[in-house]
């Protein structure tokens, strides 16, 4: 169920929401669930090197994503770089095709799910006529990660990045992934784990600068539940994105969950764009071993606990990030569905 990007960007959110009842759902962890079936992320490319090996593998987790109840999936072009890419041996056309991939992937698991549900294998409501499949609205979101998650050392959970990296830098970097990736076919770009001012600046400047026509999203990671990882405040990332037409969601996503209600309310002071959160679990990221570190974190139950508070904040898109789980998203539609106003959660 594909949303018109019919007049303005800001538009194209409010007709999603309205569509799913006010709250929508996004996935959870892409890499989480792909090492749950065997793949092994110890690698620069991390969730990427599956485009290559094992594409049907990443299919299988959107599906997974897609049955516990999201409305928004995630592609896995996270880590997916062409400076990246060519660092492997892969010519500079091989990798815009990995990339495009990515979205292709996507929208693939995407079509699978809508046709498994016209055959009425799911999810069915009565109506006058008969009863017919119950379609929740779904948007295929091309993930941009930081120049950080490129350089693979943990610089995405820290921002520093070195005086070297300017603002041409990193537009430079990301210029051609984002043109690739839009002209990919995805509902928007879901630009991830923002870790400081100045990689937002790019971002926005890109999005005008090459005048890409769909929409965005701008998604920040903290660690004190105040400032974004860099140090830079929240208000002034947040202030970045609500300044650029194209961005029609701001929010927070690989952040522990107890530090989300205070952001959200930061970002709430200074944007009227819809906010959306997928935290991690709460667990520890070693950048040095390339792993998440054993410890509780956050249990489903726990995590779901904290939704009713975001959304009282002012979350209106809620999901998951690392360590998190098909059985996380399934619990988070169960408690926004019945927060919402009649539309299909």
């Amino acid at each position: 169920m594909e949303i018109e990007t019919v007049g303005s960007y800001s538009a194209v959110m409010e007709s999603f929401l309205r569509l799913c009842g006010g709250y929508a759902v996004i996935d959870g962890g892409l890499a989480t669930e792909l090492e749950r079936h065997g793949a092994n992320l110890n690698d620069p490319l991390w969730s990427a090197k599956y485009l290559i090996s094992s594409p049907h593998l990443i299919r299988r987790v959107h599906l997974d994503y897609l049955e516990a109840g999201a409305n928004i999936i995630i592609s896995s072009s996270y880590q997916a770089t062409l400076q990246g890419f060519e660092s492997k041996g892969f010519s500079r056309e091989e990798g815009e095709n990995l990339l495009r991939t990515s979205v292709e992937i996507a929208r693939e698991a995407r079509d699978i799910y809508y046709d498994r549900a016209a055959k009425g294998s799911w999810n069915i409501i009565g109506d006058k006529d008969g009863i017919i499949p119950r379609q929740r609205p779904v948007l295929v979101a091309a993930s941009v990660g930081s120049y950080g998650a490129y350089l693979a050392d943990g610089s995405e959970y820290s921002g520093v990045y070195g005086k070297n990296v300017s603002l041409e830098t990193l537009k430079d970097f990301h210029r051609r992934r984002v043109q690739v990736l839009a002209e990919s076919g995805p509902d928007l770009i879901a630009f991830e784990t923002i870790p400081n001012k100045l990689e937002a600046k790019a971002y926005a400047e890109l999005l005008e600068e090459e005048a890409i026509n769909i929409p965005a999203w701008f998604s920040f990671n903290s660690k004190d539940g105040t400032n974004v990882v860099s140090g830079d405040p929240i208000a002034d990332c947040a202030l970045i994105a609500h300044s650029c037409d194209q961005v029609i969601g701001v929010g927070i996503n690989c952040t522990p969950p107890r530090y989300i209600q205070g952001l959200i309310q930061s970002i709430g002071r200074v944007t009227t764009k819809p906010i959306l959160i997928y935290p991690n679990s709460g667990e520890t990221y070693d950048a040095d071993r390339k792993e998440w570190l054993p410890s509780s974190g956050v249990s489903d139950v726990d995590f779901v606990s904290y939704v009713g508070k975001w959304c009282e904040a002012g979350a209106s898109l809620v999901g998951g990030c690392c360590r998190t789980t098909p059985n996380t998203i399934r619990a988070i539609s169960k408690a926004l569905s019945s927060r919402t106003n009649g539309g299909f959660p």
